[in-house]
């Protein structure tokens, strides 16, 4: 998938622990779970903001492109 989750990578900067990061956005260790593990295939603009917030950084710090190497073009 194109799009990475760097969740984790924000998580460990600001030295914040899965639990600590529910309780901050109230949602479920499971769902933050999917999420940091990249299994998720969508989030909501409310939960995103809620996590930036929590975090102190940019949309762009937990989402990233990266360009497919297939060499075919994305549809």
């Amino acid at each position: 998938m194109p799009i990475v989750v760097n969740l984790d990578v924000m998580m460990a900067k600001r030295k914040m622990s899965l639990n600590e990061l529910s309780e901050r956005v109230e949602l479920t260790l499971s769902n933050l779970s999917i999420l940091k593990t990249g299994k998720a295939k969508a989030i909501r603009f409310s939960t995103l903001e809620a996590i930036c917030k929590a975090l102190n950084c940019q949309t762009g710090d937990i989402l990233e492109y990266v360009q497919d190497d297939s060499g075919l073009p994305n549809d």
